[in-house]
């Protein structure tokens, strides 16, 4: 039993302690609890990281003023989580996960394909934060003098990996709990953390800053898309699932959007603010995202600013690490929920490893993960947003579930469409910075944008065409087979 505001009462807490056995199932009405403003918790504990101070640096990067980088971060970031909101209402509709409820557009197994995609992104996320959480650790133990090399890095991993992990195995109401704690210390900490160094911030360089092309503007704006709400649309259900049925949807897609936004916006801002003053703590930042930002505070706050970065960054990876399991069960292993959560961990330690101790390049290789796998999880949130909009019943959840049920097995449309706007997407991006992405952007000539070393080359219409591709191809290709649907008994 929860209250209004989430928190577990005392009646709860025995619950709380006990690992989710819900894996891919249907959450029963009984079990169905709180209201849409309880989905604030995990929304905004999920991307109340100082990360969020890092995008001011890597929108700037794309040499564009601040003026249109705050324009393109507040669009994109909106925007992006807008269509979280959106994707969230189908949880509440269906009572199952984000990529189960998917099925119903791409049938039960012809959903894997999306399956699949989702699993890498949302890993590839968890791994990204854990090894954020570690190197920021191993930064903040350095300026104290304390240490700071191969053996901080590997304890501070250990401890990383070892939060997110029991956080994903444990299950929702660990998770719920757990970001409600990290809501509010992380957010304390924070705004302690903006009053110390706001006297680094000189507004006359920052207004200074050259406007760029439209091209350049365009292309933060898509990357604060992918860094933010479209890094997320393909979990967006899997909480909401468990609000009662007769929930507003309006205060679903309120909340989370609310929730999710409000945090990464004032730390853009500050971020923008921060990296617009200083060409050499923007050039930092591309190294390592939140360790550079210790440089400006004084020492007795390094700790607590390890605190607040490891708890912002564990409270997202929790999530990923929690969806990305049901991801995993949805592309067809057939294990337990706690145990394919427990596989994804062991992926994201190796991954960590790699980025902490061997990779060199950490902001290229970061843009080219969250564009190149932008493109597909765009591409499938056009066609599920648009079957969404197309159906006036909720799920027939069993169905979700059949093969030779009403959704069908392997409908060719939906998959088509994906690959046809994947195709295309990837053909209109490019990502110079990660030498094994050179093969994107072959339309880029054909469409006469110039190639890839023209004014569109890192624009990343790609993620915009792709979630165009598949939205209006739904709409305009999946309305007999909604309505079909709606219609079987």
């Amino acid at each position: 039993m929860t209250d209004t505001t989430g928190l577990p009462d005392s009646r709860s807490t025995a619950r709380q302690l006990q690992v989710e056995t819900h894996g891919l199932d249907v959450i029963g009405d009984a079990e169905r609890k709180g209201t849409p403003r309880t989905l604030f918790w995990p929304w905004f504990g999920a991307n109340v990281s100082v990360l969020g101070l890092s995008y001011g640096s890597f929108a700037l990067g794309f040499g564009i003023s601040f003026w249109q980088a705050l324009a393109a971060g507040v669009i994109g970031i909106v925007f992006s989580f807008l269509l979280c909101g959106f994707v969230a209402v189908a949880g509440k509709r269906g009572s199952a996960p984000t990529m189960v409820l998917s099925r119903a557009a791409y049938g039960v197994r012809g959903n894997r394909l999306p399956s699949v995609v989702s699993w890498v992104l949302t890993v590839g996320w968890e791994t990204v934060l854990c090894a954020l959480a570690t190197l920021a650790t191993a930064t903040v133990f350095r300026e104290l003098g304390w240490g700071g090399g191969t053996g901080t890095q590997v304890i501070a991993l250990i401890v990383v990996a070892g939060l997110t992990v029991v956080g994903g195995v444990m299950g929702f109401d660990l998770i719920m709990r757990l970001q409600t704690v990290i809501t509010v210390v992380t957010g304390v900490l924070t705004v302690v953390y903006v009053g110390l160094v706001a006297d680094h911030i000189h507004w006359g360089t920052v207004s200074a800053l050259p406007a760029g092309s439209a091209q350049e503007f365009i292309g933060a704006l898509v990357f604060m898309m992918t860094g933010f709400g479209l890094g997320w649309v393909n979990a967006a259900a899997d909480y909401s699932r468990y609000l009662p049925r007769t929930s507003s949807s309006r205060g679903v897609i309120g909340w989370a959007t609310f929730g999710a936004s409000v945090a990464p916006l004032l730390l853009l801002v500050f971020g923008l603010l921060l990296a617009g003053s200083s060409t050499k703590l923007s050039a930092a930042v591309a190294a390592d995202p939140i360790g550079a930002l210790t440089t400006l505070l004084p020492t007795w706050f390094l700790v607590p600013f390890a605190v607040v970065a490891v708890l912002g960054l564990v409270g997202g990876a929790v999530l990923d690490i929690y969806s990305s399991g049901l991801a995993l069960l949805s592309a067809g292993l057939r294990i337990p929920r706690p145990l394919a959560a427990l596989v994804d961990g062991v992926l994201m330690i190796a991954g960590s490893v790699y980025i902490v101790f061997f990779a060199d390049d950490f902001l290229g290789q970061f843009m080219g993960f969250l564009t190149t796998l932008g493109v597909p999880i765009a591409a499938w949130c056009g066609i599920m947003l648009a079957d969404l909009a197309l159906r006036r019943r909720d799920y027939d959840e069993a169905d979700l579930y059949r093969p030779d049920g009403r959704y069908g097995d392997v409908p060719l449309v939906p998959l088509a469409l994906t690959v046809l706007a994947t195709a295309l997407g990837w053909g209109l991006v490019t990502n110079s910075a990660a030498g094994w992405l050179d093969w994107q952007g072959y339309l880029l000539a054909p469409f006469g944008l110039g190639g890839k070393s023209g004014a569109w080359a890192y624009a990343n219409l790609g993620v915009l065409a792709a979630l165009a591709t598949g939205f209006l191809g739904t709409l305009t290709l999946g309305r007999d087979r909604v309505r079909a649907q709606e219609e079987a008994v």
